[in-house]
């Protein structure tokens, strides 16, 4: 349900990539009790895109985070931003300042939208989405759907899942 933008311009190897995109999707899905399947994680190389900071061209390393806004409170994004930066740290392993991640955006922009098939929730009101649509959900893995598959595995391991 969110969308995290990870804007780099420094190469960063498919590895990297898949390390931080599984290490952003357990963070995003603890703190905010969201399957795995439904946090999307984008790379966008944006080495040919002008960007300035204090207005001067500066090439920078950030993160568009595109969440839901009610229901969660600030401290709660803060602690996603802290957890970011720590896998970006141990992941990309930083050298020089053009390779640290600078900033950490969280935008409440995601007011409405559509999911592998469902509308998306309010912000707070998944486990009751989760129950609303746990017959579609089984029907769509019964039907060979792999990533509902794993949805519904990890429904049935993670407590905070369980409806």
């Amino acid at each position: 349900m969110p969308m995290y933008e990870i804007n780099h311009t420094i190469p960063l190897s498919d590895d990297q990539q898949s390390l931080l995109a599984e290490r952003i999707t357990y963070i995003h899905s603890r703190q905010f009790t969201t399957p795995s399947l439904f946090v999307n994680v984008i790379f966008k190389d944006v080495r040919q895109i002008a960007t300035f900071v204090a207005g001067r061209r500066r090439d920078t390393n950030f993160v568009n985070v595109h969440v839901r806004p009610a229901g969660r409170s600030r401290e709660s994004f803060h602690e996603i931003c802290r957890k970011v930066d720590e896998a970006w740290k141990e992941i990309v392993q930083p050298s020089s300042g053009i390779e640290e991640l600078r900033a950490i955006f969280v935008l409440g922009t995601i007011i409405a939208g559509y999911e592998a098939g469902f509308t998306v929730p309010q912000a707070g009101e998944d486990r009751a989405w989760l129950q609303d649509n746990m017959t579609a959900f089984e029907k769509k893995a019964a039907d060979g759907d792999d990533e509902f598959a794993f949805m519904l595995k990890e429904m049935k391991e993670r407590k905070d899942l369980q409806v």
